[in-house]
């Protein structure tokens, strides 16, 4: 890539020339990779011409024939765990590790953090906790726990994109868990105010049941977290949306059983979508090691099989997006000492790497880059309902990512923006670097940004 110096007469803004032309031999627009110039002013997209188009700027960016313009990616799936437990992550650095890894807008779940996202004061602390401190754009979920049906409505009208629920235990107190007739009264809800209701989905009863995690072996982990308990609360979950008539998404799938049942349930005219993450989709239970404790998620990675049918979901079209689940903490809390799945914290670290990582095993299957922005951009700002995210389109926020897909390198936690050195990518060889990436034209992440100044805003629902 090649950026020219500004020019000392440079065309105003407001006038008929632009802030950035970025110039792309290989650009990823609505409808696949074409060649194109795109012209950008006071943040927004509002040109897309030839390579040679004739477009007045302050700055051209000129990518090389090895980079591909990209769409900046939407994650809508992370755990800052700020204010609170901001040694977990926090805001700095998880939006600074989301710039560098291509992208540009998160959403932030409800929980992990103190106080928990679930009315409407806990969400202005966490707005509080995070104003000047973004480097990209970020959104916030809200919670829907046991209590606080009331609040929702609220939260609603405060701008959260929908509400998030656990049907077991969440790993924290302080976020309870609803039980089924409490999530379809929430349901209900929902439906009224026409917003979203997203569902960590394994069912608490299967779960008890199941064998106790404990010690190194991998194995006895997964059986404690049976494909069934996933299977079980996705069915109770569509079966629930279909009586309500809510929207409904699943996270973070793990479980290939599933893919049938959320297929005939749309068939059925249900309104559930689904996503699933990249590390279900790049490791295998066969290959985690014994107290290899940094892939502990819950749901869990599951066979080699099931994987590659994970995979066929995201080719049909039955899985919708890919996001990243960022749920970082602190190594003590991994339990490396004695490596004992029992007792570590469930969730993969990998903000900075899901690109990559994506891209690594989708070329490997004959999928391209275009599937891959898909999954990863345009889908789940989509289903937020970011109109101005997720494509490089007229109109849309100047938000682009600049990758190479043909580079590779090792993965050094030690090198990554997360805040703590916690990965099961670390050592693993990815595909796919990259090298810069602008939010609203500004050139956040890369050789020469401009990193030191938060330029990320807050996204209400409704707003974008």
């Amino acid at each position: 890539m090649v950026e020219s110096a500004p020019r000392a007469s440079a065309p105003a803004s407001t006038g008929t020339g632009f802030d950035v032309v970025f110039r792309a031999p290989r650009l990823i627009g609505p409808n696949g990779e074409v060649s194109g110039s795109v012209g950008v002013r006071d943040g927004r997209i509002v040109a897309i011409e030839t390579l040679d188009a004739a477009l007045d700027a302050a700055r051209e960016v000129e990518l090389g024939d090895d980079e591909v313009l990209l769409p900046g990616m939407v994650d809508t799936h992370v755990h800052v765990n700020d204010p609170g437990r901001a040694e977990w992550e926090g805001f700095p650095t998880a939006t600074r590790a989301a710039a560098e890894g291509g992208i540009t807008t998160i959403v932030d779940m409800p929980l992990n953090c103190l106080p928990p996202t679930i009315d409407s004061g806990a969400l202005q602390v966490k707005r509080k906790a995070a104003q000047d401190r973004v480097h990209v754009d970020v959104g916030f979920w809200g919670g829907a726990v046991h209590g606080n049906l009331a609040e929702l409505r609220g939260l609603h009208e405060d701008g959260v994109f929908g509400f998030k629920c656990f049907l077991l235990h969440s790993g924290v107190d302080e976020f309870p868990p609803l039980n089924v007739t409490e999530m379809e009264e929430a349901l209900r809800t929902v439906a009224a105010l026409d917003a979203m209701m997203i569902v960590h989905a394994e069912d608490s009863d299967a779960i008890e049941h199941a064998p106790t995690a404990h010690g190194e072996d991998y194995d006895d982990f997964l059986s404690s977290r049976p494909r069934g308990a996933e299977n079980i609360a996705i069915a109770q979950v569509i079966e629930a949306a279909r009586r309500t008539g809510a929207r409904v998404h699943i996270l973070h799938l793990s479980s290939s059983d599933a893919l049938a049942m959320i297929a005939s349930a749309r068939a059925d005219g249900v309104r559930v979508t689904v996503e699933t993450c990249p590390h279900y989709l790049s490791f295998t239970s066969e290959e985690i090691p014994d107290g290899g404790t940094q892939f502990k998620c819950c749901p869990p990675i599951r066979e080699a099989a099931n994987r590659e049918l994970l995979w066929r979901g995201l080719a049909d079209g039955t899985i919708d997006c890919i996001v990243s689940d960022h749920s970082p903490c602190t190594p003590d809390l991994k339990h490396f000492d004695i490596g004992d799945f029992g007792v570590a914290w469930g969730g993969v670290s990998s903000l900075q790497l899901g690109l990559s990582a994506i891209w690594t095993q989708a070329r490997v299957r004959g999928h391209d880059l275009a599937d891959v922005v898909r999954w990863m951009s345009s889908r789940p700002a989509e289903l937020a309902g970011l109109q101005r995210k997720g494509a490089i389109a007229v109109g849309n926020d100047a938000d682009l990512c600049v990758f190479a897909p043909d580079d590779a390198y090792v993965v050094d936690v030690g090198k990554l923006n997360h805040r703590n050195p916690v990965s099961a990518y670390h050592g693993r060889a990815l595909a796919g670097v990259v090298r810069n990436t602008w939010l609203r034209g500004h050139h956040i992440a890369g050789p020469d940004a401009d990193s030191s100044t938060p330029r990320g805003e807050f996204l209400n629902r409704g707003e974008v």
